[in-house]
């Protein structure tokens, strides 16, 4: 099962932040009764498919900024690191594990230093529309639904108490499940998701946590010798505020390179 982590340090202990994203081969039914969201989600769902597919074959550059805020909303601490990015999966008994590798380039002049807000994964929450987790999900279209720039419709999710959640809180050896809910920005033809915006339901001051807010942009990205577009991960923004604590993380990602058994592609840009 693959964990993605918020490592958050505190002045008394160490917490971290889970979205734990184990994911099976299910694939959703279609229905004559399909309602419009149902065959919306459909499509995002088979989008999410054909991501895994994409993001395995794929490595990229990852521009990482991590900073301490003042009360204030200015920068009070600011590191900048870079990383040879990418996704790794395995098949094991029917189980699909996604496992984040970073591999840091450049300087390591921090690597002593006390660590700032660590996220792990956070590119990957659109699996919240897979078939595994989306049933524990309540969807509904906003009102008025469509960019009138971009055409696209906005789907919110909230997750229902007591189902499997994606995100948890890991703190002093137990785990804390969190009922985040957000809205996704997805095409409504090809069901691609553009954008994803998400937070967690409430403030949980019995382990410190107040707030956690993130936002993840896809873009398009093509290649030399594939055919077709993929909307890869773009940008992930990720903000934790706790007792006494206030981070955001900016991950940025670019130079995806395409490879195969034995050779990689550079991107191209259309």
């Amino acid at each position: 099962m693959k964990r993605l982590f918020v490592n958050m340090p505190s002045r008394t202990a160490r917490g971290f932040i889970a979205v734990l994203l184990g994911i099976w081969f299910l694939c959703p039914t279609a229905s004559a009764d399909t309602s419009p969201l149902d065959a919306l989600l459909e499509r995002a769902s088979s989008n999410v498919s054909a991501f895994l597919d994409t993001i395995s074959e794929v490595n990229c550059t990852e521009n990482l900024t991590q900073e301490k805020l003042a009360d204030n909303g200015k920068t009070i601490e600011k590191r900048e690191s870079v990383f040879d990015y990418l996704v790794l999966l395995s098949n094991i008994g029917g189980e699909l594990s996604l496992v984040e590798s970073r591999v840091a380039t450049g300087s390591t002049k921090d690597a002593d230093k006390a660590p700032l807000l660590v996220t792990n994964g956070f590119s990957m929450l659109l699996l919240v529309f897979h078939p595994y987790y989306s049933s524990a999900f309540q969807f509904n279209l906003a009102k008025e639904d469509t960019d009138s720039e971009e055409l696209l419709v906005r789907v919110h999710f909230q997750h229902i108490p007591g189902a499997r959640s994606p995100a948890a809180l890991a703190l002093r050896g137990r785990e804390y499940p969190l009922e985040i809910s957000g809205t996704a920005w997805i095409d409504p033809h090809s069901g691609v998701i553009e954008k994803i915006a998400a937070r967690i339901g409430a403030e949980m001051e019995d382990v410190g946590l107040r707030t956690m807010n993130c936002e993840i942009e896809y873009a398009p990205v093509s290649f030399q010798t594939a055919p077709g577009t993929y909307w890869l991960p773009a940008q992930a923004t990720v903000e934790v505020q706790s007792r006494h604590q206030h981070w955001r993380n900016t991950h940025v990602f670019s130079a995806y390179k395409r490879f195969s058994v034995n050779t990689k592609e550079q991107v191209s840009h259309p």
